[in-house]
């Protein structure tokens, strides 16, 4: 009896069939990154390595690397789309105006993908999808006369803005979700801090009632209404 055969007889003996030697089971591209953008949003981005998302389709690493060269192409291909997803505003006319309902209207969509906000933060990496509205951005500051150097450094300072307290708010939304959480500032304030800190110990009461009374567009218009005056002086 050949060696063949006595395998295949010990293996109907056993119940057990030869596994199928071939190629690993092929990919798809869509759910590979359907599963590293639901890793992200559940998880965030540092739960999110090719090992993490291979695993999760029963593959290996290496079949990864045949559709992204690394974590941040995936990346980039987990945020494609995600601006398409919002309609795009009417805008009015005027530059400046025009200026402030897409910095608003850029609040407004990542404000309801926080997510974003963690890749976004690893620099560089954004949705083509979204460059429209660094396009109105540059071209409004540009019609209100800023120079293209002013106008790439205003949308700097009005998308620092935006991140900036778009970080803040999920980090307030984080606190509130935990109401006995200690709570440290302004509470921190005490009578002794009077003479160190007078201002603070001045608002420390209403402090919260103030900051509450705060409107994105408002405070967006503001910083528009700056950068526009410096030019102009």
């Amino acid at each position: 009896m050949s060696g063949s055969e006595k395998t295949e007889k010990q293996s109907r003996k056993t119940g057990q069939k030869k596994k199928p030697v071939g190629r690993p089971r092929r990919l798809d591209p869509d759910v590979m990154v359907a599963t590293a953008r639901r890793i992200v949003e559940e998880e965030g981005v540092d739960a999110l390595s090719m090992r993490r998302v291979a695993k999760e389709l029963g593959s290996t690493p290496m079949a990864l690397y045949h559709y992204v060269q690394d974590k941040d192409e995936l990346l980039m291909l987990t945020l494609s789309g995600t601006a398409a997803a919002f309609p795009r505003p009417e805008l009015p006319e005027d530059p400046r105006e025009r200026l402030v309902a897409v910095a608003v209207h850029m609040h407004d969509i990542i404000g309801q993908i926080p997510w974003v906000l963690d890749i976004l933060a690893l620099g560089e990496l954004t949705d083509r999808n979204a460059l429209w509205m660094v396009e109105e951005i540059i071209d409004c500051a540009l019609a209100c006369g800023l120079s293209p150097a002013r106008s790439v450094r205003a949308y700097r300072t009005i998308w620092s803005y935006v991140y900036g307290d778009l970080v803040f708010r999920r980090a307030a939304a984080r606190r509130a979700e935990q109401p006995s959480r200690r709570e440290f500032f302004p509470e921190m304030i005490t009578e002794k801090d009077a003479l160190e800190l007078p201002r603070l110990a001045e608002v420390k009461e209403h402090w919260r009632e103030y900051a509450a009374d705060y409107e994105t567009a408002a405070e967006l218009d503001a910083i528009v209404e700056g950068l526009i005056s410096r030019q102009a002086s």
